[in-house]
C-alpha cells in the first residue's frame, strides 16, 4: 500500500466520531464520512505498518442499511453522518463506539462496570435550541450563502435552507437573513483575505417556551442600516415568539463566533427556556445544552446516579458543579443538597446562574466566575460530591489533579467527547476510583457525537486488620526517628506521564510540545521509555527535532516532578 494509491474495500464498523474502518493490506484504513456496510473507493493519503489513512471518493455500493435521506443537504454539509441510516441503527454505532472505548480502559478496573446503554433523543429531528450559520460562498467567487461549511471543506459554505435538525422557525430566519443581504449585495467576511461584513448568524429557541433569539455577527469593517433587516425578521411568521435581535461586532481573524461588543436592535439579549420544572435564562453566548429534551434526559441519568445525597457529620452534603455553564446541573441538585457551588469561566453564563438560581428560589446555589485550575484553590470548603460536565477537551490536567486530591466518595462526569473521557477516566483509575455505572445519550442525533455519563466512587480496603504496635526505645518496640525515615524511603512515587509533562509546560511556557519530543530529551538523558512506545519506534522519515527552548522546557518539568535533578 502506497500514499496516493486508490483502493476499494468494505466498511466493516465506524469507530468514535467518524471513522470508517476498512481491512486493507495488513491491517486497516482509516476512511472518514463512510457507513458500515457501504463498499467504497478511496485514496490513500497516509500509510504505515498495519494502519492507513485514506480520502472517501466514491460510494460503490450503499449500506444494506441506508434509506433515503429525509434532508438535501446529506453528504454536501459536513453536519450529519448518519440520517441515511434508520434511527436505531444510528443509535447501535454510538452504542458500540461508547462501549469500545469505555471498555479498552475500565478492563484495567478489578470490579467490572455496569453499562447501561444509549438512551435515545426524544426528538429525533428538529432537536436543535442553538445554529451557528456561516456566511461565505457554495464555490469560489460565488453567489452569497448561509449555513454550514461543506463536508471537508474550510472556506466554502453549504446554504442548508431545508436542515432537518432544526424546527421550521430556523429555516425560515435562515431563508429571511440569507434573501436579505444577498439583494443588497453585502460582503460576508473571507476567511483568507480578511476582509467583509457578514460572519454569523445566531439563533437560539426554547424548545418549551417558543422564545427566540437571533444575532447577527459581522465585522467592524462596514457600516449598515440594520433597521430594514430587523423589521423583515419581526415580519416573518413563526411558530415561536421573537423576544431579542441582537447585532454582535467580532474582528477576530479566526472563524469563532466572539464577542466584541453587542448592539439589542430589538427587545432584549436573552430568552428563557425549561428543563426539569425548572425555568432558565439563557443569554447569546452562554453554555446551554443544545438538545433540551435529550438534555431531560442526558440530566435525569446524572440525578439517579447521584441517588439520596443524605447528610454528612449531621449536616446536609455539599456538592460542586464544575464547568456549570448556565447552572442547569447546579440547580437540579439544589433542592437535596445543603450547598451547591458551581465554577464556570464564561462570565456571562455566571451572571446567568445566578439569575436563573433566583428566578427558580434557589438560595443554596452559589457560583463563581473564573479557571477551575484557579478557583478550587479560593473555595474554603470541600466537596462531598463532584459534578464534571467540562468542554470537549476534557479536564486540564492539574486541575484533574486537584479534583481528584479531595477524595470525594462519588463523582458524576459528563461528556460530550468520549475520547476525553476516558484520557481522563485513566487518571481516576490510577487513583483510587473505578467506574460503577455508565450511559450515552444520543444529544446530537445523526452527528457523530454523543454524550456519555458515568459514576465514580472511590474505592475502599476490603477489610481492616488491626495491629498493635508500641513506639519507643526497648525490645519489641518501634524507635519513633526511624518511622519518617522508612516512610520516605517507602513512598511510592506519583508515575509521571507525558500528558503531566505537556500541561505543566503549556501552562508555565505558554506553548505545546510533542510526545516526540520529551521521548527524544527522555532518551539523550538515559531515562525509560517504557511509558512512550509509540516515541522510539523506527520512522521512515526522519523527525523534526525539538528547538533549543523547548529542550529546556521539557528539563524544567522533568525537574519540577522530580524525574531529574
Amino acid at each position: 500500500m502506497k500514499k496516493g494509491e486508490v483502493l476499494e474495500g468494505t466498511v466493516e464498523r465506524v469507530d468514535f466520531p467518524n471513522k470508517g474502518m476498512v481491512p486493507c493490506e495488513g491491517g486497516w484504513c482509516v476512511v472518514k464520512n463512510a457507513l458500515p456496510g457501504q463498499k467504497i473507493s478511496y485514496r490513500v493519503s497516509k500509510a504505515r505498518k498495519g494502519k492507513a489513512e485514506g480520502r472517501l471518493l466514491e460510494v460503490l455500493e450503499k449500506s444494506p442499511w441506508e434509506v433515503e435521506s429525509p434532508c438535501p443537504h446529506f453528504g454536501i454539509c459536513g453536519g450529519c453522518t448518519y440520517i441515511s441510516l434508520p434511527y436505531g441503527q444510528q443509535l447501535d454505532i454510538k452504542d458500540k463506539q461508547v462501549k469500545k472505548l469505555l471498555d479498552q480502559v475500565l478492563e484495567k478496573q478489578e470490579t467490572p462496570y455496569i453499562y447501561e446503554g444509549i438512551k435515545a433523543s426524544p426528538a429525533p429531528y428538529g432537536y436543535r435550541n442553538k445554529m451557528e450559520f456561516s456566511f461565505g460562498d457554495e464555490v469560489k467567487d460565488g453567489p452569497l450563502a448561509l449555513g454550514m461549511h461543506k463536508r471537508g471543506s474550510f472556506y466554502d459554505i453549504a446554504t442548508v435552507r431545508e436542515c432537518r435538525i432544526v424546527d421550521e422557525d430556523y429555516r425560515k430566519i435562515l431563508g429571511c437573513v440569507l434573501d436579505y443581504f444577498a439583494e443588497k449585495n453585502i460582503s460576508f467576511f473571507h476567511r483568507l483575505r480578511h476582509e467583509g461584513y457578514l460572519r454569523h448568524l445566531l439563533v437560539r429557541k426554547g424548545a418549551k417556551t417558543g422564545e427566540i433569539l437571533i444575532a447577527l455577527v459581522t465585522t467592524t469593517q462596514e457600516e449598515h442600516d440594520l433597521v430594514s433587516f430587523r423589521e423583515a425578521l419581526l415580519d416573518l411568521e413563526l411558530d415561536g415568539k421573537i423576544v431579542g435581535i441582537l447585532h454582535t461586532k467580532n474582528d477576530s481573524n479566526a472563524d469563532v463566533v466572539r464577542n466584541d461588543g453587542t448592539e439589542v436592535l430589538y427587545g432584549q439579549d436573552y430568552f428563557y427556556e425549561e428543563l426539569l420544572g425548572l425555568r432558565f435564562r439563557v443569554s447569546e453566548f452562554s453554555f446551554f445544552q443544545t438538545n433540551t429534551y435529550g438534555a431531560e434526559v442526558l440530566y435525569q441519568v446524572a440525578r439517579d446516579y447521584i441517588g439520596p445525597l443524605g447528610d454528612r457529620d449531621g449536616r446536609e452534603k455539599v456538592v460542586f458543579d464544575l464547568y456549570s455553564g448556565t447552572g442547569t446541573i447546579a440547580q437540579m441538585m439544589a433542592a437535596a443538597a445543603g450547598k451547591v457551588i458551581g465554577v464556570e469561566i464564561v462570565e456571562e453564563a455566571v451572571e446567568s446562574a445566578r439569575e436563573n438560581a433566583k428566578l427558580n428560589g434557589l438560595d443554596n446555589c452559589e457560583f463563581i466566575a473564573g479557571d477551575v485550575l484557579k478557583v478550587l484553590d479560593e473555595i474554603e470548603v470541600r466537596p462531598d460530591i463532584i459534578i464534571l460536565d467540562p468542554p470537549r477537551d476534557g479536564v486540564h490536567p492539574k486541575a484533574l489533579r486537584k479534583i481528584i486530591d479531595y477524595g470525594v466518595d462519588r463523582l458524576i462526569y459528563i461528556s460530550c467527547k468520549p475520547t476525553s473521557l476516558v484520557r481522563d477516566l485513566e487518571v481516576f483509575l490510577e487513583n483510587g476510583y473505578e467506574v460503577e455505572k455508565a450511559a450515552a445519550v444520543d444529544q446530537f442525533p445523526w452527528t457523530g457525537n454523543v454524550e456519555t455519563v458515568v459514576m465514580l466512587s472511590h474505592k475502599k480496603p476490603d477489610s481492616v486488620i488491626n495491629v498493635k504496635v508500641e513506639f519507643g526505645e526497648g525490645e519489641g518496640k518501634v524507635p519513633l526517628d526511624n518511622i519518617a525515615k522508612r516512610a520516605e524511603v517507602y513512598k511510592p512515587k506519583e508515575r509521571v506521564t507525558y500528558k503531566m509533562i505537556k500541561g505543566y509546560i503549556e501552562a508555565k511556557y505558554g506553548f505545546k510540545v510533542h510526545t516526540a519530543y520529551i521521548a527524544e530529551v527522555k532518551r539523550d538523558l538515559g531515562l525509560p521509555m517504557y511509558d512512550a512506545p509509540n516515541a522510539v519506534e523506527k520512522l521512515k522519515q526522519p523527525r523534526k527535532h525539538p528547538t533549543a527552548e523547548k529542550v529546556e522546557a521539557i528539563k524544567d518539568a522533568l525537574k519540577y516532578f522530580e524525574v531529574i535533578k
